[in-house]
């Protein structure tokens, strides 16, 4: 925390007090030569501390990063057949069904976000804080915002008609990556596709599929829950050629390398079976990709067994980072319909396990990050190494690891025990922006992670309605059941 001080003034009161000129010199000389004593011992003092403080910090990082690496065991302790199952009926969480002032608090400082980054132009949000770039993941993650403000009534029915029949129907006119599927990336303003981190420039750069299974979930609860916005959230799917997103079972993107379009099996554990599911919602076969077994195998993380995907960077080439989000989003969304309860609880376990060993709170997921490489995914395993921060490209950037506020909230919401409070009230402590939340605070660093974002912020809101409704919010919205029919335990 900072403080502003005054500086002492040039003293008027002072030069009255002592009178003549030379005096006042010699009293305004003497003052500066106080300020500059003050100064010099402020500064030794303060590099000092700093120093103190940094190598504190630098020993504690490495006290856990020794600890981090000593956790992992293989082979891990496999979840019980009988428990490797999706819930028959969606689960619902402890305590939910009511909000405290603290949570409406929360959610209300979330909404900002919304408020400074909705384009009048377009009806779309900005993915990160006034930058003029958007996913279609961040749109949904926006879609399910303002959902949230409508119910906790942050605005009106008429707002939040007129604003999302906006974003609707510029989706369903986007100008689509070869006429097939919306490009990953998208001017906010002009809609012109561009690339990640070149927002004014033209750039056609494939679709992936994850994040259009994410929009396929709310725009089914949207057409479900709200029928005079159902012919625009139709009107969106129809637009896409969604048949390219899947094959034999699977689900698939494209990307653009070296300007030659490659079409690949996308997902992994986790986010693979969520996305997969909103496919399934609309009709789309993607048992393969829903099969939370074939791939599966399970490595102790401070004694929890964590589940992971055997597909990594080496033998497939994909990452298979083991993140706390897709497990939110499916106990949010569906109650547990994508993926078994029971690899969220190791999931969640393992974090808190990692916390009672090392004392360092733990909520690890993907997020922006506000220095370079700029987005990281801050994993518990991930290409065989455990508790590991990397890029995309597989750069290691263990110091930018972060408790992230949208898991710590997300985590709180379905479990609602001692260890997911500390998480909660971490957040509510350290991450208030006048943005929103910010997106985490480094554990090295010891400070906030200052990015604020449309996906932060919107699973934070989400969180929040699921709480007040009391049930998975594809449930409460009425969206036909998308129970998976692909493999399963015997």
């Amino acid at each position: 925390m900072t403080h502003d001080f005054e500086p002492p003034p040039k003293s008027l009161s002072l030069l009255a007090s002592v009178g003549g000129v030379v005096t006042a010199i010699i009293a305004i000389a003497s003052l500066n030569y106080l300020s500059k004593q003050l100064t010099s011992t402020d500064t030794v003092l303060k590099t000092e501390i700093s120093t103190s403080h940094s190598d504190t910090n630098n020993k504690a990082a490495q006290a856990i990063a020794k600890l981090d690496a000593q956790s992992l065991a293989l082979p891990g302790t496999p979840v019980i057949p009988s428990q490797v199952t999706v819930n028959t009926i969606p689960y619902v969480a402890p305590g939910v069904g009511a909000l405290t002032p603290w949570d409406v608090a929360t959610a209300h400082q979330a909404w900002l976000y919304f408020q400074r980054n909705w384009n009048q132009e377009t009806g779309l949000v900005n993915s990160v804080d006034t930058y003029k770039a958007v996913t279609m993941w961040d749109q949904a993650s926006a879609i399910a915002a303002f959902v949230a403000a409508r119910e906790l009534n942050f605005i009106s029915a008429t707002e939040f008609d007129f604003k999302v029949s906006k974003m609707l129907d510029t989706l369903a006119s986007l100008p689509l990556y070869k006429g097939e599927l919306p490009n990953k990336v998208y001017n906010s303003q002009t809609l012109i596709p561009v690339a990640y981190g070149h927002p004014d420039k033209k750039a056609e750069v494939g679709w992936s599929a994850i994040d259009l299974g994410r929009m396929a979930i709310w725009l089914k609860i949207v057409g479900a829950k709200y029928p005079q916005l159902k012919s625009k959230s139709d009107a969106v799917w129809q637009h896409w050629h969604v048949q390219r997103l899947t094959k034999d079972g699977q689900m698939y993107g494209t990307s653009v390398i070296d300007g030659k379009e490659q079409y690949n099996q996308e997902g992994r554990l986790g986010y693979e079976n969520y996305a997969a599911y909103g496919l399934k919602l609309w009709g789309l076969d993607v048992n393969e990709a829903l099969d939370y077994q074939s791939d599966v195998a399970f490595a102790n993380l401070y004694g929890k067994g964590v589940p992971f995907d055997q597909r990594n960077y080496e033998n497939s080439g994909a990452n298979n980072y083991v993140l706390s989000e897709p497990y939110i989003l499916d106990g949010i969304e569906t109650g547990f319909q994508a993926l078994p309860k029971a690899y969220a609880d190791r999931v969640l376990a393992a974090q808190e396990a990692r916390y009672h060993n090392t004392k360092q709170l733990t909520a690890v997921s993907e997020d922006n990050v506000d220095r370079p490489p700029y987005f990281v995914y801050s994993s518990l395993l991930v290409n065989g190494e455990p508790w590991a921060t990397i890029s995309d490209n597989q750069e290691k950037h263990n110091n930018l690891r972060f408790l992230s506020s949208k898991a710590a909230i997300g985590w709180h919401v379905l479990y609602n025990n001692a260890y997911t409070r500390q998480l909660f009230d971490f957040v509510q402590k350290n991450l208030k922006s006048e943005k929103g939340w910010y997106n985490g605070f480094y554990e090295d660093l010891q400070q906030p992670n200052t990015s604020t974002t449309a996906n932060n912020n919107g699973v934070i809101l989400e969180s929040l309605l699921y709480k007040h409704v009391g049930k998975p919010l594809t449930v409460w919205a009425g969206v036909k059941s998308g129970r998976s029919s692909g493999k399963k335990s015997p």
